[in-house]
């Protein structure tokens, strides 16, 4: 339809050209890449109202699909803003539509209307009815894996189901389930998605219907969606369908939640004729900022490509410094903070930037137990902090958990902690039980006696339970006395790994006791890194003596840092976060922690799974808006004892004069970077696919510029250069020593260890 002279209105007027360009596209599919801080949001918005008011699109044949209730309400409210009747476009989550559209067309498949949805509990309880012989833990292990395996659009007799679970009775479990779910007359989540899928397929004629309602599609964040929700996404467009997805292939973090990067790569394949329209000017980050964010992300040769550009100009460049220790680096964030809160300049020896408020400030680290360093130091100093996406270290379920068996174990009259642990994991100990020992410690309050009292009088279960945790917290308790604890120092045991001073202690009792295992579970399911939060917290024992004293004063130390939380509670505060959680949020200052081999990225994370650890760079570096920092350490207490550290390969992917350095510069972070290949090019406007870089790895993979070595002779080094020759892969790499070496890994690799590797 041609447009109308003055037909635009003045929110059309105040879109830079590429936006614009997004609102009034028309006709082919598009794909809207969207950098971060490039405002997509309002663009989508102000699509469904530019449909609805210049084109006179029906605004109830608008569909639109997001990720959260969150972003839905603001779409639909936003829209409204610029035309009241785009209200009545659907805007809804992906599970949401779905729900809605089985309540209308469920009897297809012989599910009624009022059917309940089932969730992660629930599914847990149901497989525990299938899976009799087996622990609630195990049962939720295995809900959790059907609920992936429904996210990548997987059956019970699909061939690639030994991806989710290799196990042979995975697939009868699976099905059991499925038909047992089905005679109840319920869904899980994972059916609000694969079900409406299998009814459009089955049934054609609501297939039809549905694409002849739906004249317009749009998706937001579609680098988050999964395999089932671009199936669902296909059956519903049509030959005549309009298709709009908006998100950033460079911002796709969330593979561990089953989102598939290769929906936004391969868009421009699956739906032919699609138009890319970049939006790459940042209204977010000086142009210092966005320059570090992309020299790390542009490493990665799996994207579709986009240069940002910062409407805000030049500003303050971002600062690497190196620091000794962790406990260096809470220092270091925390003289950040309060010199720019009393208006004193930036990192400790210089800079001047303006005035800040504690709220301006972002602490970003890979994992939740990073956490425990920053919130002691901040304390200590009295700086205002909030732990978003989390509890705070000492709040949450698996420390207390631990800390009561720490404190039962120095004293036994411990009401409190004895009444959490006791039974946790299960041991048989019921309520009646439990007051029966409370009850019989009177008055002296010995609990650990009196269990051992009520003993002969107990289940047979129960005398077991409480006999083997007595034991676990006796032979703690020997240890402390001059004894040795069962699990050795330095020597992994239940995902944990003892050290010095008190760790030992600490490993010991949350591992004999199952608390690890019971926590282990969890960490499958949900993601909540709690088993690293366990670790952290034997990490911080390790600096008290293995003797009661020490364990009197590390928990005395830790009530202290508790208290000083409940006192010190502001809405002008420091956010600690993860880098996850950092999605769609800004910061006028940020760090970025942790920038180290092991920590970020781990160094069990190759090939796909290290891009997707450089988005997450790109993710955490913009959501700063005037300051950067990153920090990286010689050394960190790892496993219960201090470790030496290697730079993040990260920080060789940064150009020299984009960032500048403080600190003392080991010898294994490159000064010179000539030896990297340069980043890929956009690849075509049809397109959008990247040319492989030449010289960034070798044809196998496995030799990567930046990556790490460790020689016998020569220590770690990094790769600075890779090439094809005659007899494979020739490789430059230069060493902490300053030694240069070229080989050839056909001849040499057992000579050459890659860190993190195999070899």
């Amino acid at each position: 339809m041609p447009e109308l002279p003055g037909s635009r209105s003045d929110y059309l007027s105040d879109l830079n050209p590429e936006q614009r360009a997004a609102v009034v596209h028309e006709g082919s599919p598009l794909l809207i890449l969207a950098g971060a801080g490039s405002g997509k949001t309002r663009v989508i918005t102000t699509k469904i109202a530019y449909l609805v008011r210049e084109r006179g699109v029906d605004p109830e044949s608008i569909l639109a699909v997001t990720f959260t209730n969150k972003a839905a309400r603001e779409m639909a409210e936003r829209a409204r803003r610029i035309e009241p009747r785009a209200e009545r476009a659907v805007l809804r989550t992906f599970h949401s539509f779905g729900a809605w559209f089985l309540r209308r067309n469920g009897h297809l498949a012989g599910l009624d209307s009022n059917f309940v949805i089932y969730d992660d509990d629930d599914s847990t309880t149901l497989l525990g009815t299938l899976m009799e012989e087996t622990t609630r833990a195990e049962a939720a292990r295995t809900a959790h894996r059907i609920a992936r395996a429904k996210d990548y659009f997987m059956t019970p007799d699909d061939p690639s189901l030994a991806i989710i679970d290799h196990r042979p009775e995975f697939r009868a479990i699976y099905a059991a389930y499925e038909e047992k779910l089905g005679r109840i007359g319920n869904v899980d989540f994972g059916d609000l998605i694969k079900k409406p899928v299998e009814l459009l397929r089955n049934h054609p004629e609501v297939r039809d219907r549905f694409r002849q309602r739906f004249h317009v599609v749009l998706v937001d964040e579609y680098q988050d969606s999964n395999v089932a929700q671009f199936e669902l996404l296909k059956e519903l467009c049509g030959p005549e369908t309009y298709l709009c997805v908006v998100g950033d292939d460079d911002q796709s973090i969330y593979r561990f939640r089953g989102a598939e990067v290769r929906n936004i790569l391969d868009f421009p394949d699956r739906f032919p004729g699609t138009e890319i329209i970049r939006l790459e000017k940042n209204y977010r980050s000086t142009e210092p900022i966005l320059a570090v964010a992309s020299s790390v992300v542009d490493r990665n040769l799996d994207r579709l490509g986009k240069t940002l550009v910062s409407t805000r100009g030049s500003g303050k460049k971002p600062t690497l410094a190196f620091l000794d220790d962790q406990d260096a680096e809470a220092s270091f964030c925390a003289e950040l903070v309060e010199r720019s809160v009393a208006g004193k300049g930036g990192e400790p020896k210089g800079g001047a930037p303006a005035k800040a408020a504690y709220s301006d400030w972002a602490i970003l680290y890979r994992t939740n137990a990073q956490s425990l360093g920053f919130e002691t130091e901040f304390l200590r100093r009295r700086i205002p902090y909030k732990v978003v996406g989390s509890l705070k270290f000492y709040e949450r379920e698996e420390v207390k958990d631990a800390l009561a068996l720490l404190s039962f174990s120095i004293n036994p009259r411990d009401e409190v902690a004895f009444r959490r642990v006791v039974n946790k994991p299960t041991r048989g100990v019921g309520a009646a039980t439990l007051e029966r020992i409370v009850d019989a410690s009177a008055p002296g309050g010995d609990l650990a006696a009196a269990s051992r009292s009520l003993a002969p009088s107990l289940s047979a279960k129960a005398r077991a339970g409480i006999g083997a945790f007595l034991k676990t917290v006796e032979e703690g308790s020997g240890f402390l006395d001059g004894g040795q604890a069962r699990t050795p120092g330095g020597k992994k045991a239940g995902g944990l790994a003892a050290g010095e001073g008190l760790s030992p202690f600490v490993v010991h009792l949350v591992v004999e006791s199952s608390l690890a295992d019971y926590h282990r579970a969890q960490d499958e399911i949900a993601g909540t890194q709690r088993i690293a939060n366990l670790q952290e917290l034997a990490n911080a024992a390790s600096l008290y003596p293995a003797s009661r004293e020490g364990l009197a004063e590390f928990l005395e130390h830790i009530e202290l840092d508790r208290a000083m939380e409940s006192a010190d509670a502001s809405d002008d505060a420091v956010t600690l976060i993860t880098l996850h959680n950092t999605k769609g949020l800004e910061f006028r200052r940020v760090v970025m922690t942790g920038l180290e081999q092991g920590v970020f990225p781990r160094d069990d994370k190759k090939d796909e799974e290290l891009e997707e650890e450089r988005r997450l760079f790109y993710v955490g570096s913009t959501r700063a808006m005037d300051e950067l920092y990153l920090t990286t350490c010689a050394a960190r207490r790892l496993y219960g004892r201090t470790q030496a550290s290697v730079p993040s390969l990260f920080l060789d992917e940064i150009a020299d004069d984009a960032i500048r350095v403080v600190g003392r510069k080991p010898p294994s972070y490159l000064s010179d970077h000539d030896g990297y290949a340069s980043p890929p090019a956009h690849g075509s406007a049809a397109t959008g696919s990247a040319s492989p870089r030449g010289g960034a790895a070798s044809a196998d993979g496995l030799w990567r510029v930046g990556g790490r070595l460790f020689h016998d002779d020569y220590g770690y080094g990094s790769i600075r250069s890779v090439r094809e020759g005659t007899e494979g892969p020739v490789v430059v790499a230069l060493f902490e020593t300053g030694r240069e070496v070229r080989f050839l890994p056909r001849f040499q690799s057992s000579a050459f260890m890659r860190v993190g590797s195999d070899a």
